[in-house]
């Protein structure tokens, strides 16, 4: 398994001969003009995780990508003409050969001001390769057995032991940090090092990846 950080949330997963793209958003960069995908999928409807007119550009220049999103991001595509099918927790799709479990169902809670909206993670599995698992914005998910995790290392609805708490519950063997815009190069350098040394989890592997940065996973 190939992937690539575009830049905060912003993944693009090459496994079993697909090419998947998870939340364009607008804090990520350089997906803007990918082709030859073969999906496109998105936690939740925050513009750091789905920048809506770059990312309906890149659904029309991608016709043969399957689009699935959480309900709220459909019904938005929908109403510009675009299908997307919308992921709802624990009912499975696949992208060729690669399985894909929807899990949690909520973004993780802001504050009184900022309504909860829907979050579907992701967890990508098939033969032969790494499983991946994506949260988008949110800590609750019960993925099930997990090799990478693309944690999300920083955000206003998160404290830093909720993140190590996270990997911590998931164990898994590597962890890619993502959602990592608003920290500077020594900030993300911290946070990943509370993360190696207080999770707990024996054998974990920090596999930072900067932006535009490409990693394989075995």
């Amino acid at each position: 398994m190939r992937v690539t950080h575009l830049g905060h949330a912003c993944l693009l997963v090459e496994m079993a001969d697909r090419r998947i793209l998870v939340d364009p958003g607008n804090f990520s960069s350089g997906f803007e003009d990918l082709t030859d995908l073969d999906a496109i999928l998105v936690t939740h409807n925050h513009p750091d995780h789905f920048d809506p007119e770059p990312a309906a550009r890149l659904i029309r220049a991608n016709t043969r990508a399957s689009v699935h999103t959480d309900p709220l991001t459909a019904e938005k595509l929908g109403a510009e003409g675009l299908q997307a099918v919308p992921t709802r927790r624990e009912e499975q799709f696949a992208i060729g050969d690669i399985t894909i479990t929807p899990v949690g169902e909520l973004h993780a809670f802001n504050n009184d001001h900022v309504p909860q909206i829907p979050n579907v993670g992701l967890v990508l599995r098939a033969d032969g390769e790494p499983t991946l698992f994506h949260p988008g914005d949110a800590y609750d998910a019960e993925p099930g057995e997990v090799d990478v995790l693309a944690h999300p290392l920083n955000a206003p609805w998160c404290a830093s032991r909720d993140s190590i708490g996270f990997v911590a519950r998931i164990a898994p063997k590597a962890f890619v940090p993502i959602h990592d815009a608003l920290l500077s190069e020594r900030g993300k350098r911290m946070y990943c090092t509370h993360i190696e040394s207080f999770s707990g989890v024996d054998g974990l592997t920090l596999r930072y990846l900067a932006d535009g940065e490409s990693g394989e996973f075995q």
